[in-house]
């Protein structure tokens, strides 16, 4: 046998991607500690802490109006399943936690969806899961969003998201007109 056919069979990793975003993130560097664009490896039995307190947590927030503890996420294998699954619990006694808005008080935890944001205060993190098959440990990688990741959407500014009545003609048309729409009988068409 050649060294090829002895070697293990490498295994995927699950990797949780995260995006982080704060306004004023230029300003005064609270992300400064994290390591961004290098998957980390987090042996799969340790919980991953996120918060200002350098002793407690991995990833390091600095900023006075973090939590010392914020978050964490736990990695785990769901009951009678293959499934790999990440939890979220808010450790924060004083702010709450949003997961695609499921609001979470102190010690309140859920699944953490596929693909979600975490918002707490101003900050805002992307979070998507990748699927691997290691048992032994994950990955994460973390990244820095320019721009914020929840975006405000009002509805002119997306004339798409506007309903198109069955003539076709927008009511923005109108709106651009100076008129306003009146209501006439399908007959006098």
């Amino acid at each position: 046998m050649t060294s090829f056919e002895e070697a293990e069979t490498e295994e995927t990793v699950t990797c949780l991607h995260l995006t982080f975003y704060h306004p004023c993130q230029d300003e005064k560097r609270m992300f400064r500690c994290l390591n961004f664009c290098k998957r980390e490896q987090v042996r799969a039995d340790e919980m991953a802490k996120f918060g200002r307190d350098s002793s407690v947590c991995r990833y390091n927030l600095m900023d006075t109006r973090v939590s010392r503890i914020q978050f964490s996420l736990q990695f785990y294998r769901k009951l009678h399943t293959l499934e790999y699954c990440f939890e979220i619990k808010n450790l924060s006694k004083k702010t709450k936690l949003t997961v695609n808005q499921t609001e979470l008080g102190y010690l309140n935890k859920i699944d953490l969806p596929w693909k979600c944001i975490i918002c707490f205060g101003d900050y805002q993190i992307l979070a998507e899961i990748q699927e691997g098959e290691s048992v032994d440990y994950f990955e994460t990688h973390l990244r820095l969003a320019e721009a914020p990741i929840l975006q405000e959407r009002c509805l002119p500014c997306l004339p798409s998201l506007q309903p198109i009545p069955e003539n076709g003609i927008s009511p923005s048309f109108f709106l651009s007109q100076g008129k306003n729409p009146t209501e006439i009988d399908e007959n006098e068409l």
